[in-house]
């Protein structure tokens, strides 16, 4: 791989947003919504598939997320002023039905990927402070989360820096404690090699590596902020392979950490297994510390993933590829309340499904189309040739990613299938609902079809 080492001015030039974004920020924005909570609910989930050698399929989940990080790398700097995923297919595609159904999968991972968080926030960590029933809890919960949606949320950089903080404190607590633990003999390196009585190693890895791809998603957000980083064909490549290299590091340790601490069969009988190693080391940890913490990461995430869903969401009614209605925002606070209660209702209906291991990996068959069309894209923009220098990717890099993409989604259960299918279906009637009430709207007298206006 390479990259241009000149630095130009014009990088920014015609925007109308403010480029405040350095190297080390946007380092730290990738690697706060990459380390976030996911790590936090499912490494339960994985030690049902590989045992003690959770490390094999964070391993894995890391190379492949790296190949579609080539294609987003080079995109991004080629088109600093793009908008994602969405605008990639329409530049590289020219077909809106493609773009959209790129940008509703990226809608619908979000909101799915809430429904997940919120049942991993009511689960055992919040069992710390309040014995609640999950799914109901999850429920109110979302509903908070959709009250400070609607309120309005300054999602600083500064306070992003906050959240990564106590998200990697909460790790490295992890981390420590079993160190502490080893130290004084105890915990059984042993276990992480073992995988499950009778299980094939690789297939066990590969199957287990769709789950720990979830923990690595997120870093495909970062090419929204694209035209708010300073020099980005210079800056965006370092911060993010350095932001998924740092996670991929800690995930590894964390993996290792829990395996030595506590047998899989235990860990996998959690929803807050983190809090459980922690307990196992004997370290004088207060739970209710490591709860917090695990439940600042996890609110955290699930109110970043809705401010995004919701905000999805009222951009493409505003281009009139949802239901106008979507659009309508508060006239004092101008927020979309419409788009905040449609998604947070879809996110409250699939905690119903009450297992955050197949929401999670429901998100990540989601992303992979997603990140089959960028990769895809990549290769069909190579014809496009731009004025200046930018980062390119290897030409074999965006094939394997595409190869691999398609690895994990022969993974993929048919019950994950068929609620990937039920929200694209819903996503496709939408679609035909705003055409056909776009186009009659176009063609009628009133053309006032502003957010909020009577006709909206």
């Amino acid at each position: 791989m390479t990259t241009d080492t000149t630095d130009r001015a014009a990088d920014a030039q015609g925007s109308k947003l403010r480029q405040a974004i350095t190297g080390p920020l946007l380092y730290l924005f990738i690697l706060g919504d990459v380390l976030g909570a996911g790590i936090y609910a499912l490494m339960g989930t994985l030690s049902g598939d590989v045992g003690g050698a959770l490390w094999a399929p964070l391993v894995l989940a890391l190379l492949l997320a790296l190949l579609t990080a080539g294609s987003y790398a080079e995109l991004v700097t080629k088109y600093p002023k793009a908008g994602g995923a969405a605008v990639f297919a329409e530049r590289a595609y020219k077909v809106p039905m493609v773009s959209f159904l790129v940008g509703f999968c990226m809608l619908a991972a979000g909101v799915t990927s809430a429904a997940g968080l919120s049942l991993a926030f009511a689960g055992d960590y919040l069992g710390t402070f309040v014995d609640l029933p999950p799914v109901p809890a999850a429920i109110v919960f979302l509903a908070l989360i959709a009250c400070l949606n609607a309120r309005g949320i300054s999602d600083s950089l500064k306070s992003n820096v906050v959240m990564t903080i106590i998200e990697v404190s909460g790790l490295v607590i992890v981390i420590v404690a079993v160190a502490v633990m080893m130290g004084g003999g105890g915990g059984d390196v042993a276990r992480i090699g073992e995988f499950p009585s009778g299980a094939n190693p690789a297939l066990a890895t590969l199957s287990a590596a769709i789950v720990a791809y979830y923990s690595f998603v997120g870093f495909e957000t970062s090419a929204n902020v694209a035209e708010e980083v300073r020099e980005p064909r210079k800056v965006y490549p370092r911060a993010l392979f350095g932001a998924l290299a740092t996670a991929g590091v800690v995930y590894v340790l964390v993996g290792l950490a829990s395996a030595i601490a506590l047998p899989a069969s235990e860990l996998g009988e959690s929803s807050g297994p983190l809090l459980q190693v922690v307990a196992a080391t004997g370290v004088p940890i207060p739970d209710w510390v490591f709860s917090l913490i695990a439940l600042v990461a996890v609110a955290n995430g699930a109110l970043l993933t809705m401010i995004m869903a919701s905000r999805v969401t009222y951009g493409m009614a505003e281009q009139r590829l949802l239901p106008v209605v979507l659009g309508k925002v508060l006239p004092n606070r101008k927020t979309p309340w419409t788009a905040i209660v449609a998604t947070t209702v879809v996110a409250m209906l699939l905690t119903l499904v009450g297992d955050v291991g197949t929401l999670a990996e429901t998100v990540v068959l989601l992303l992979l189309f997603v990140f089959i069309s960028t990769n895809v894209a990549v290769l069909v923009l190579r014809r496009d040739h731009v004025e200046h220098d930018h980062f390119r990717v290897w030409t074999f890099v965006p094939v394997l990613g595409v190869a691999s993409c398609v690895l994990l989604l022969t993974q993929q259960s048919g019950q994950v299938w068929l609620y990937a299918a039920m929200l694209l279906a819903v996503g496709v009637v939408l679609y035909l609902v705003a055409r056909l009430t776009g186009g009659r709207r176009s063609g009628g007298r009133r053309t006032d079809d502003r957010p909020g206006s009577p006709t909206a």
